[in-house]
């Protein structure tokens, strides 16, 4: 890949899986907090498209509220896990341009906006919604795995000029999830469904998963990626 990730601090510690041809796509996945991000980019290595690039950015490490102020790996604070939880606006807000900065710097590379899918898991996978969202670019798509939507109560108006009114959205989430309760998630789809054109936004849940995922839910991204960014 051409240019300086040094300018862009997230992509420094990065674990990319590359693609084994031409790249024409920049589909990347967020992880957090305690989750080993190397083991995430073992699962997408496995349902990787030869042509596709998956960026892994490492969260920094910062105080979290919601576990007695450790400092963990996260990319904004946590306060709480429930709808009317109080948000670290400010963290979300600075997070999300520093994915915007990646963002910037794969176009600068060559990869057009409309090539590129935002996603994570959890934590990672709210970020990515709340960026995505608001982002100035239209993109691809959206991977968000058993999360939610950041500062949901500012939607839609905070939409940039919808702008993204029509990207395709995955929205998948564990039935027996304890730490974000698949309801979270349903009301979040239904939210999702005022921002962008409804149609786009598909819900698919796991009966027996946790706040994991499994290889039918990564089936599911691949399919999602595959019909988004097909080969060019």
């Amino acid at each position: 890949m051409c240019g300086n990730n040094m300018s862009v601090p997230l992509l420094a510690d990065a674990v990319t899986v590359s693609g084994a041809e031409r790249e024409t796509a920049a589909p990347w996945i967020l992880f957090l907090l305690s989750l080993p991000r190397h083991s995430w980019a073992d699962a997408l290595s496995s349902i990787r498209l030869p042509y596709v690039k998956y960026i892994c950015p490492h969260a920094p490490r910062i105080p979290v509220t919601l576990n007695m102020k450790m400092v963990m790996p996260s990319w904004f604070d946590l306060m709480g896990l429930t709808p009317d939880a109080p948000e670290d606006e400010a963290g979300i807000k600075k997070a999300a341009e520093n994915i915007k900065a990646i963002i910037e710097h794969e176009m600068k590379n060559g990869i057009p906006p409309n090539r590129i899918i935002l996603g994570g898991f959890s934590q990672g996978g709210a970020l990515s919604l709340y960026t995505a969202l608001t982002c100035q670019h239209q993109l691809a798509g959206i991977v968000a795995l058993s999360c939610w939507l950041p500062l949901h109560k500012a939607f839609p108006q905070a939409a940039n000029n919808g702008v993204n009114k029509d990207i395709a959205i995955l929205q998948c989430h564990g039935e027996m999830d304890p730490m974000i309760p698949v309801r979270f998630g349903a009301l979040t789809a239904e939210k999702l469904k005022s921002v962008v054109t409804p149609t786009k936004v598909q819900f698919k849940t796991y009966p027996g998963v946790m706040h994991s995922s499994c290889p039918q839910e990564m089936m599911a991204v691949k399919e999602f990626i595959e019909k988004l960014l097909p080969r060019i």
